[in-house]
């Protein structure tokens, strides 16, 4: 898990990651995200907005960690949604989230 919010932590300080829901959002909209996180915590009305916002737009989608934690390794107090802006970012998380999610369950949707 460290693993992951390591390169979360990296991606911040590459720009190539946003938080908040609305800023990524406009990112998906936008074309620019190429992932999106929620927190295992999050609303499950946030997690279904999220996920079809996803599903429809062709974006890869993952629950991972909590609030808390993906706040505090993306230089935030709370956050529940982030989202990937970098193809290599993504896929390095993809194969640390998805190789979690096999390891204890959990949900992922969207093309890798």
């Amino acid at each position: 898990m460290d693993k992951v919010y390591s390169l979360l932590g990296l991606a911040k300080k590459a720009g190539q990651l946003v938080s908040g829901d609305e800023t990524c959002e406009r990112n998906i909209k936008s074309g620019k995200a190429v992932l999106v996180i929620v927190a295992r915590d999050a609303s499950e009305n946030t997690k279904d907005k999220f996920k079809s916002i996803c599903k429809f737009r062709d974006v890869c989608y993952r629950e991972f960690g909590e609030k808390l934690e993906l706040g505090r390794y993306t230089g935030k107090e709370i956050r529940a949604v982030i989202s990937i802006l970098s193809k290599d970012f993504k896929n390095g998380l993809l194969k640390l989230i998805d190789a979690q999610i096999n390891e204890y369950g959990g949900e992922g949707i969207g093309k890798s």
